[in-house]
């Protein structure tokens, strides 16, 4: 019997597990933080002072979707944002875990109107963000984008996902402040 000589890998197969094992590696990150898969999109406005602010708005619907948010994202156009609206309506908490734009968060309340915003809040901040009461929905718009708007506490948002002036709790659709 021959003596056995213990075999080395030559340059290329070593360049080949390396290459391999990159890729797993990346499949595995884009697996975990890749994109949300394509979530619904559609108008919603916000009625202010300054007058009708419209937003092409994301609708994180459910659970899942709503767990994944804006996270991950590097960018967020002025005009755009993400809608989540609740089943009904409740205390709400929300972070910045992996979210890398800054965003305002605005509260809405059962009648439509926006009940509180957190303004700015910093990106990868795992800080909770508290509403005031019980809301309907969340939206997440840009940071500094309602400032620059006029959008306030009780202006009216109007969204199908969202309570009708007409059928809101004490609503008006005048879209005066209250």
């Amino acid at each position: 019997m021959p003596d056995a000589k213990p075999q080395f890998a030559g340059p290329v197969q070593i360049h080949a597990v390396r290459a391999l094992a990159f890729l797993l590696l990346a499949g595995l990150w884009l697996a975990q933080a890749g994109p949300a898969a394509a979530l619904e999109r559609s108008e919603l406005v916000v009625q202010a002072e300054t007058g009708a602010q419209r937003f092409v708005v994301e609708v994180a619907a459910t659970p899942q979707e709503q767990a994944q948010g804006l996270m991950h994202r590097r960018s967020l156009d002025a005009d755009a944002g993400m809608l989540f609206p609740f089943p009904e309506a409740r205390p709400a908490r929300f972070w910045m875990r992996n979210t890398f734009v800054s965003l305002d968060l605005l509260f809405i309340a059962p009648d439509g109107r926006i009940e509180s915003i957190h303004a700015r809040a910093q990106p990868l901040d795992e800080s909770t963000i508290p509403s005031r009461g019980a809301v309907i929905a969340v939206l997440e718009i840009l940071a500094g984008e309602a400032e620059r708007r006029g959008i306030r506490p009780g202006d009216r948002v109007l969204h199908p996902a969202l309570p009708a002036p007409d059928t809101a709790p004490g609503g008006s659709a005048t879209g005066a402040r209250q």
